[in-house]
């Protein structure tokens, strides 16, 4: 069983920027792949960006150039650092964490909240 807790969010106004940070019960040495995926109010949970254990990083096309995904070994943490945050990047952040094998956790989630 792994535990992710998200922290983080808050209210924000458009093109200011935040840190989410996902805080893992378990070594992230042994987990594969981590990443945040968000949903916004009437609409389905989507990915935001990814990272494995070999460091490769993956965004979605709405956010590459203002989100960067990183982790931190010694406290089995990943972050979210978003820059320039827009009205649609509102919602409910949730961090993922996917074992070598194959389950997969979920955070409770954390909420952005991006005013215009």
């Amino acid at each position: 069983q792994v535990q992710l807790v998200e922290s983080g969010g808050g209210l924000v106004q458009a093109g200011g920027s935040l840190r989410l940070s996902c805080a893992a019960s378990e070594t992230i040495f042994r987990i594969n792949a981590m990443g945040w995926y968000r949903q916004a109010p009437g609409k389905q949970r989507e990915l935001v960006a990814t990272i494995t254990s070999g460091g490769t990083t993956n965004y979605a096309d709405s956010v590459k150039g203002r989100f960067t995904i990183s982790r931190e070994h010694a406290k089995n943490t990943v972050y979210l650092q978003m820059n320039n945050l827009k009205p649609e990047d509102t919602g409910v952040y949730y961090c993922n964490a996917v074992l070598s094998s194959g389950m997969d956790y979920w955070g409770k989630g954390t909420l952005v909240t991006v005013s215009s």
